[in-house]
């Protein structure tokens, strides 16, 4: 019994550093543009079943109560909390925030899509507009050379006045995905996601309609990290994590006794 306590509180100082980590990776990207804070969450290992409840006790009567006893706890998953971020005015007219759900859509090596709330966009050496990497946004936007009074409107519509021109024209139209589950997208890094089965596939369409976010033109989505939030919890972990380390002291002295003893 002693030596299975032991593993079981083996068990809840992994899950609880595994917790901390998380804590920690959010606090790390506090500042870090359109970041979405994660949740680590829990679940309990295989039970072992002593008796069953219902069981027959004597030929006449059954256990009331059964008897089961938990191996311990293990990190079930990591969920994405994908609540607004503060929206911060820049004044770039290449940066773009997302008031609302939905992802931007950029081609990365390779040719595979990527999805991301960063929207602090740049031109290219050919006037494309693309992420601080150099990747193309999706489908792409080419800015004319020379263009003056560059407007993205919040349906997502790209117009500028051409060099010798006097009124302003469309001259592409930036389009938002959304998914069935976006918790279920994979982060690769770099502030990008990608599609996975879990999510589904994305659906493309114009920014403000069927739930998708609309677009603010010079302005970035800050991170939903909530510093206070992230304190208490760390707080909470640190306490967790003593009480088993405390368990793991406990058992030893137990074991010590029992060898002293016997």
């Amino acid at each position: 019994m002693p030596t299975s306590a032991l593993h079981v509180a083996r068990t809840g100082l992994e899950a609880q550093d595994a917790r901390m980590r998380v804590i920690a990776n959010n606090l790390a990207n506090i500042g870090t543009t359109g970041f979405k804070r994660d949740r680590a969450d829990f679940a309990t290992l295989a039970y072992q079943e002593r008796r069953i409840a219902g069981q027959q006790s004597t030929g006449e009567t059954a256990f009331a109560v059964g008897l089961n006893l938990g191996t311990g706890v293990q990190v079930q998953g990591t969920t994405r909390i994908d609540t607004q971020g503060t929206l911060n005015t820049t004044g770039n007219a290449f940066d773009l925030a997302l008031d609302g759900p939905g992802f931007f859509q950029v081609e990365l090596p390779g040719g595979e899509i990527g999805y991301t709330r960063d929207g602090n966009f740049t031109l290219s050496p050919e006037g494309q507009l693309v992420t601080s990497q150099g990747y193309a946004v999706n489908p792409a936007i080419q800015i004319p050379q020379g263009a003056e009074a560059i407007t993205v409107s919040p349906d997502g519509t790209v117009s500028a006045i051409a060099p010798g021109g006097s009124e302003a024209v469309q001259i592409g139209q930036i389009t938002i995905a959304s998914f069935v589950n976006p918790a279920g997208l994979r982060a690769i890094g770099d502030n990008f996601l990608v599609e996975t089965g879990a999510s589904g596939p994305a659906e493309a369409g114009t920014a403000g309609e069927n739930g998708r976010g609309n677009i603010r033109q010079g302005m970035l989505e800050g991170s939903n990290v909530n510093v206070v939030e992230e304190l208490v919890e760390m707080i909470e972990t640190q306490r967790a994590y003593e009480i088993n380390s405390k368990m793991v002291s406990a058992v030893d002295e137990m074991l010590r006794n029992a060898n002293q003893t016997l």
